[in-house]
């Protein structure tokens, strides 16, 4: 009986071990995927590493549930953006973004490109922020993170054509809302 159960627990250890070997090479596979994902939505580096370590944490311990472990990377991306959207939603006084200490010189005329820029950019991410979840994620993920449709559609589980309706709405929303910028080039 002794030498059945030392059978188990060797062969148990032996798949635990395997176990974190492949969630290990998976992780450095797409070890900064999560935090992208993460400072997508929180546009802050320090809440996005701490989501980013808990989406780790979490897909360490439901590794072993996963079936399809080539969907590593799709599972990873889809934890992390419920995450970040979890702390957005539950800490948006400290999402704001960081102002810059140093404020500008009034004088020069960089300067005040720069604060056009910023504001620019605040204004989009403000509406980036007011678009559905499944319209921003698609967004975030093909605008600014660069992957194309068929990535995209892959890391989100989703059809392609699906994937290019969602970035047709979201396009179609973020210029109905920035209209106004269109029609004055300096932003104001």
């Amino acid at each position: 009986m002794q030498e059945y159960a030392e059978r188990i627990t060797g062969a148990s250890f032996s798949m635990e071990q395997d176990l974190k070997q492949e969630f290990e090479i998976r992780l450095s596979e797409s070890s900064t995927l999560a935090f992208r994902v993460a400072f997508s939505v929180l546009r802050n580096a320090e809440h996005a590493e701490d989501v980013a370590q808990e989406a780790f944490a979490k897909a360490y311990s439901h590794f072993h549930q996963l079936r399809d472990r080539e969907r590593f990377r799709a599972w990873l991306v889809r934890m992390t953006w419920r995450l970040a959207l979890d702390r957005q939603r539950g800490d948006r006084r400290r999402a704001a973004r960081e102002a810059n200490t140093e404020g500008p010189q009034y004088g020069s005329p960089t300067a005040l490109e720069d604060l056009a820029a910023r504001e620019r950019a605040e204004h989009l991410w403000a509406a980036i922020d007011a678009l559905p979840d499944k319209l921003r994620v698609v967004i975030v993920l093909s605008n600014i993170e660069g992957h194309d449709i068929r990535e995209v559609a892959r890391l989100l589980n989703l059809p392609d054509g699906t994937v290019k309706s969602r970035l047709f709405l979201a396009r179609q929303r973020l210029k109905e809302q920035l209209q106004w910028m269109l029609s004055d080039p300096a932003g104001r």
